[in-house]
């Protein structure tokens, strides 16, 4: 990144030509604004990752429902107002998933389909239901965990959240805690087969 450091070289000294005097205060200005930009970007990265904990913890409630361990929270200001967890098996709804539950239980939260100054966190790369789901509710920021190679529409097989042809767009953020949403997945569908052989052979 480039930063203007004030005046042109116009002093001269026995090493050459040298920074004139007065740009000594733009750049520790220049310097004063990265760090501030430095300590904002932690910030938000920690506060990201304790959120995606709380995502963590829905998808481990699905695992033990015998879900697909998928989980989602969305925060606005700050706050969590609405968690989920997939449960289209229990349901035997397809539409069931994470974010889909959370999305409705925000906008009853709000009272209003306008999600707006919210982030949305969940374990797993949202699929092309529920990305459609969130332009439509307007949120403006979805943070997920893992990709999905498979059905994944921010990213892997798609990128309708950044598609300039919709009249709204999702700034994202994955990766966080990426190994932790990746083994939980992992584990349950081993469980799965593992369950599948057991039943094959009795």
């Amino acid at each position: 990144m480039f930063y203007d450091v004030g005046p042109k070289y116009t002093q001269s000294g026995p090493y050459g030509t040298m920074p004139a005097v007065s740009s000594q205060p733009q750049i520790r200005r220049n310097l004063n604004t990265r760090n501030r930009l430095s300590q904002v970007m932690t910030s938000d990265h920690h506060r990201d990752t304790e959120f995606m904990g709380a995502a963590l913890e829905e998808a481990q409630q699905a695992f033990s429902l015998g879900e697909a361990p998928v989980g989602a929270i969305l925060v606005h200001e700050g706050t969590i107002i609405a968690r989920g967890h997939n449960l289209r098996e229990l349901r035997h709804d397809p539409t069931a998933h994470a974010e889909m539950l959370v999305i409705q239980r925000a906008a009853e939260q709000l009272q209003s389909w306008r999600i707006l100054d919210t982030t949305l966190y969940v374990t797993l790369e949202p699929c092309l239901m529920c990305t459609g789901a969130m332009l439509q509710a307007r949120i403006p920021r979805l943070v997920f965990g893992t990709l999905d190679p498979k059905a994944g529409a921010c990213g892997s097989l798609f990128t309708v959240h950044q598609d300039s042809r919709l009249n709204h767009q999702i700034d994202i953020r994955h990766g966080v805690q990426e190994e932790s949403c990746r083994n939980i997945l992992k584990e349950f569908f081993q469980q799965i087969r593992q369950d599948h052989a057991v039943t094959t052979k009795s």
